[in-house]
């Protein structure tokens, strides 16, 4: 039994983890970036619906569908060289992009991301069920997918950021 808690609390890391190292940044999520010993070149920058942000030196950057990794990447080979020896970059996402939720919760809307972030946390962020929900019946379409269609999830499922939650309503 000790063996399936620790397994299952080292896959719950994991994910919360893998999702910050694999996480594609878009509008609406904010992201921190930070040389050390370079004060001038500390950006703070919720990034827009272009998907741009402004860096000093380098101009108009494109982070849309970029991971940490890689905006830390290009920014480092951006500012080696002509404007710093060894730059030490570090990316940072300070507040995820919302998910929402709609259909029969008692508060409906977006709400902001958190790692770990579950469906029945999502719908406790909404108020909880309406009297009117159908606790079986609850789909997700998932943010970042071209023509998504929803999938059907239960309340124990990972919520990202962007996605939508929809509780059906039950006839009874």
């Amino acid at each position: 039994t000790v063996l399936f808690i620790l397994v299952g609390l080292f896959l719950s890391t994991f994910s919360a983890a893998e999702l910050l190292t694999h996480y594609k940044l878009g509008p609406g999520d904010q992201i921190k970036i930070q040389v050390t010993g370079e004060d001038d070149l500390l950006l703070d920058v919720l990034i827009g619906e272009s998907g741009m942000i402004s860096y000093p030196f380098l101009g108009d950057v494109n982070v849309n569908d970029l991971t940490v990794s890689e905006i830390d990447d290009f920014i480092t080979k951006g500012l080696k060289g002509p404007y710093l020896v060894d730059p030490d970059v570090t990316v940072s996402v300070q507040t995820h992009r919302k998910f929402f939720v709609d259909g029969k919760v008692e508060k409906p809307g977006g709400f902001p991301f958190e790692p770990g972030m579950t469906v029945r946390k999502a719908i406790s962020m909404a108020g909880g069920f309406d009297e009117r929900a159908n606790k079986k019946r609850i789909f997700v379409i998932r943010a970042g997918k071209e023509n998504a269609k929803p999938e059907q999830i239960s309340l124990d499922d990972a919520i990202n950021p962007g996605d939508t939650v929809t509780v059906e309503r039950s006839f009874f």
